[in-house]
């Protein structure tokens, strides 16, 4: 049976006055993960220094990216701080990885020396190789690096998963990444971006862990918000934000359910807008949602 495992995000606030409430919450909780968007210019909390304080405040609680923004960022650099992550707490360092920013006005400040995705493609394949590899000797089109290191290495590489919905992000997926974490598409579009992943894994001689897929999943308790329904319309042209939004706990099960059959076993959550207190929504989470853990 694969392991379901539902974890918390924080977006689209950070809920950086009441962190470590909430760090400690979610540890004497119990749950699994908590998840930290790159949003640059929002107030959230930035996703690398806040994974380092969140385990640095806990023993147990996973802590992932979902996503963080690759091209504009210098590679090397950004595999040190995983690398030193990973050491300082194994096993709990969940990196997820995209392609733009969410944030339209956050766009400039990644700027990139050619194509987004051809540059994606160089940084991430040198990430992982800095991650493996003690020395490494790079010589690509963005990016030329003769013996380089970022010291020493944790004993087991965390797996680099990668968000996207397109063709192109999935075949990707495919031939360089560990897991794909999903947003904002229905559980059938779930199920045919998993077939295509496969599909673009075994052509390259690869094979992704079936418990690998993810999807972020908002949820809302008092409408969708109209900034939500406008993402949605933009990335989705045509699809009822209802398909991918669920309303309230019970249509969060629901959905939930709906993508477990559809072969997404890893899901983070959180609310359409943020929550009055932050504190009773990780109490109404682990009574309606971590039960669904296996």
């Amino acid at each position: 049976m694969l392991k379901v495992r539902i974890g918390i995000s924080l977006a689209p606030v950070g809920a950086a006055a009441a962190y470590d409430q909430v760090l400690d919450k979610l540890e004497v909780s119990g749950v699994d993960s908590l998840w930290l968007s790159d949003l640059l210019s929002a107030p959230t909390t930035d996703p690398v220094v806040g994974m380092a304080y969140a385990v640095a405040r806990t023993r147990q609680l996973k802590v992932g990216t979902g996503v963080t923004v690759l091209p504009g960022r210098n590679p090397v650099l950004l595999a040190k701080q995983i690398a030193s992550l990973a050491l300082l707490a194994p096993r709990r360092i969940l990196p997820a990885f995209g392609l733009k920013p969410a944030l339209q006005r956050d766009t400039g400040v990644f700027a990139v020396p050619g194509p987004r995705g051809e540059v994606f493609d160089e940084a991430f394949t040198l990430l992982r190789e800095l991650l493996t590899t003690p020395q490494v000797t790079f010589h690509g089109r963005y990016f030329d690096l003769e013996g380089a290191s970022v010291g020493e290495l944790p004993a087991r590489r965390p797996d680099l998963w990668l968000g996207g919905t397109a063709p192109a992000a999935l075949r990707r997926i495919g031939r360089l990444a560990d897991g794909w974490l999903a947003s904002l598409i229905p559980p059938a579009a779930a199920e045919q971006g998993i077939a295509a992943i496969r599909a673009a894994a075994a052509e390259a001689g690869r094979e992704i862990e079936e418990d690998h897929y993810g999807i972020s999943l908002p949820v809302a308790f008092d409408g969708i918000p109209d900034s939500l329904a406008a993402s949605i319309a933009r990335r989705q042209p045509g699809l009822d934000p209802a398909r991918v939004v669920p309303a309230g706990w019970s249509g969060a099960r629901a959905a939930i359910a709906d993508y477990v059959a559809a072969g997404i076993t890893k899901f983070v959550v959180r609310p359409a807008e943020p929550p009055p207190s932050w504190l009773d929504f990780i109490d109404q989470f682990c009574a309606e949602l971590k039960p669904l853990e296996n």
